[in-house]
C-alpha cells in the first residue's frame, strides 16, 4: 500500500534531481525518501491552496512544503535548513538528518523506508514543532500590519469632526479634517466678504460637535427722521436689522412690514420715530405725540384746521423735531390800490435870441399816474405793514420843453425899452398897479415882494407907487438879472 501510495502521489513530483525555484540557491539532490510511517497533514504556504489531510500511513513526521518540489532523494537523517518566505516554511523549523544518495542511486525499497522511519523518533517531534513555528513565524508580519493599520484608523478618527455649518440660515452637519474655521470655510466654498460675519471668528481651532455660524451683510439705505444713511447689516427681517442697528421702534412709522425679508441686494427703508410736537393755535396749546413727516400732519393730527390764508410758524413741509412749539398764525385782509404821480423831465434848450437869464416854457410838462397794488394783512389780530403786490403805469408823464437865454443884457435900462413890459404886467398883476398877491408878499404890476423893491430903490410899497415908476424899476430889475425873477411870466417880455 505504501509502495503504491508513493508510486501513485508522489513518483512524479520527487525526481532524483532535486531544482529550487529562482528565488532560492540549488540545493544539492537529495535520495530517494524511505518507507513511510504514519504521515501527519500537510500544511502548504502562502503561496499555495490547503491540501487536504493525507491517509494515514503509519507513523510519517510533517515537513514544511515548498512553494515548488522538486525531485528528492529518500530520506534518511536530515540536516536542518531554513524554508524560503514564499514557501510558507519557518526560518528556524529543522527537520532531522537524513543521509543524502549519490545522484542515479538505487531507491530503497519499502522495508528499507519503513526501517528508516522507525530509527528516526526525533523526526517526528522536530516536525511537528517546526510546523508550529512556522505558522507563528507567517502569523508574526500579519499581526504587525493590522497593528499598523489599527494605529492608523486611530488617528484617522482623530482627525475627522463632526461640525455644524450654517451659513446665511441654512444649516447641515458635516464631516471634515480642517483644522480651523478659514480652512473648513475655504473648503466648502463659503467666501466671505468685509460686511459678512463669522462667529466663532476665522482662524479658530476646531473641535467635533461646534458650530460655526456665516451671515452675509445686506446693504440697508436708512432714513431716519429724515437723515439719509446707507449701512450693512446681517440680519434677515426688518425686526432683526433694527435691533441690530439700534434704532427705537416703539410707536415709529416703518415704511415696510418688520416681518419682511431682507435679500442679498438689500432695502430702502423709511424710519419715523415718535416725537412729541406742541401746537399753539387760537390762544391754546396742545402736545401731541406724532411720527408725522410734516409739519402740517402733526397739526392735523393736533385737531387743528388752518382757513384761508392761515399758517404756521415753520416750514409747514418740514420735518418735525421732538419738543418743537409751532405756532398757528390765523390771517385775515384784503387789498388796497393806491395812485402815485410820475414826475415829468424837464428839456433845457439854449436860446440867443433871448437875454441871459430869460427862461421861456415851451411846452407844460404833466405827471404821469402809477397805480399800486397793496396786501393788507393781519395777524391773529395784529395789522401787519402793507405788502407791495404789484405796480402798473396808468399814464407816462409828459416832457416840458424850456428856452434859456443866453444873450448879453443890456448895458442899461434903455436897452430893454423894447420888451413887452405890458404883456409881462397883464400876466403878473392882470395889468393892475396896486394888484396884491394873496398872501400880502408881492404887489405892484410886476409882483414885487419889499425886499427887492428896495433894492432897486424904491420906497415904501411897490403896489403904492405909481405905474410909471414900477416899470422903471422892472427894467432895473430886468438889466440885472434877466427874466428870472418872473419864471412863469417872462416869457411873455418877448411877445
Amino acid at each position: 500500500m505504501y509502495q503504491d501510495a508513493y508510486q501513485g502521489g508522489y513518483q512524479d513530483t520527487y525526481r532524483p534531481a532535486y531544482e529550487t525555484p529562482r528565488t532560492h540557491e540549488a540545493h544539492e539532490p537529495y535520495d530517494v525518501y524511505g518507507a513511510y510511517g504514519t504521515y501527519e497533514a500537510f500544511e502548504t504556504d502562502e503561496v499555495h491552496e490547503a491540501h487536504q489531510s493525507y491517509e494515514t500511513h503509519g507513523a510519517y513526521e510533517g515537513y514544511g512544503s515548498h512553494g515548488s518540489h522538486g525531485p528528492h532523494g529518500t530520506h534518511g537523517s536530515y540536516e536542518p535548513y531554513r524554508s524560503h518566505s514564499v514557501y510558507g516554511g519557518s526560518e528556524d523549523a529543522t527537520l532531522p538528518r537524513q543521509t543524502l544518495r549519490p545522484p542515479g542511486a538505487e531507491a530503497p525499497t519499502l522495508v528499507e523506508r519503513v526501517t528508516a522511519d522507525r530509527r528516526s523518533p526525533r523526526r517526528r517531534r522536530f516536525g511537528y514543532a517546526g510546523r508550529m513555528d512556522g505558522q507563528v513565524r507567517r502569523l508574526l508580519p500579519r499581526a504587525l500590519v493590522v497593528a499598523v493599520l489599527a494605529g492608523g484608523t486611530t488617528a484617522f478618527v482623530a482627525k475627522d469632526k463632526a461640525v455644524e455649518l450654517d451659513v446665511d440660515g441654512r444649516p447641515r452637519t458635516l464631516h471634515t479634517f480642517a483644522d480651523d474655521v478659514t480652512e473648513l470655510l475655504a473648503k466648502e466654498g463659503v467666501r466671505v466678504g468685509a460686511h459678512d460675519s463669522v462667529a466663532p471668528a476665522p482662524g479658530t481651532p476646531l473641535a467635533s460637535g461646534q458650530e460655526i455660524a456665516v451671515r452675509y451683510g445686506r446693504p440697508v439705505r436708512l432714513t431716519v427722521d429724515g437723515r439719509r444713511a446707507e449701512v450693512w447689516t446681517t440680519a434677515h427681517t426688518v425686526q432683526e436689522a433694527l435691533e441690530q442697528l439700534g434704532v427705537r421702534v416703539e410707536g415709529a412709522y416703518l415704511s415696510a412690514a418688520r416681518h419682511r425679508r431682507i435679500g442679498r441686494e438689500g432695502l430702502a427703508l423709511d424710519v419715523r420715530t415718535e416725537r412729541a410736537v406742541t401746537i399753539m393755535a387760537d390762544g391754546r396749546a396742545r402736545t401731541v405725540r406724532t411720527n408725522a413727516a410734516t409739519v402740517a400732519e402733526a397739526v392735523e393730527q393736533a385737531g387743528i384746521t388752518l382757513h384761508g390764508q392761515d399758517t404756521v410758524s415753520v416750514p409747514a413741509g418740514s420735518f418735525p423735531r421732538d419738543g418743537q412749539t409751532v405756532t398757528v398764525l390765523r390771517i385775515t385782509g384784503g387789498r388796497e390800490i393806491r395812485e402815485e404821480a410820475i414826475p415829468f423831465e424837464v428839456r433845457r434848450t439854449a436860446d440867443a435870441s433871448l437875454f441871459r437869464g430869460t427862461e421861456i416854457v415851451e411846452r407844460v410838462g404833466r405827471p404821469g399816474l402809477r397805480r399800486i397794488t397793496y396786501a393788507l394783512r393781519t395777524v391773529n389780530g395784529v395789522r401787519q405793514k402793507p405788502r407791495r403786490l404789484r405796480s402798473e403805469r396808468v399814464r407816462e408823464p409828459r416832457t416840458q420843453l424850456v428856452r434859456v437865454g443866453t444873450k448879453p443884457l443890456p448895458p442899461s435900462v434903455r436897452g430893454a425899452d423894447h420888451l413887452d413890459w405890458k404883456g409881462l404886467a397883464a400876466c403878473e398883476s392882470g395889468g393892475r398897479p396896486d394888484a396884491v398877491d394873496r398872501s400880502g408878499t408881492y404887489g405892484g404890476l410886476y409882483q414885487f415882494d419889499t425886499h427887492t423893491w428896495r433894492s432897486l430903490g424904491g420906497s415904501g410899497r411897490p403896489q403904492d407907487a405909481p405905474a410909471a415908476e414900477q416899470t422903471r424899476r422892472a427894467k432895473r430889475l430886468y438889466v440885472r438879472q434877466g427874466a428870472s425873477p418872473w419864471p412863469h411870466c417872462g416869457a411873455r417880455l418877448h411877445g
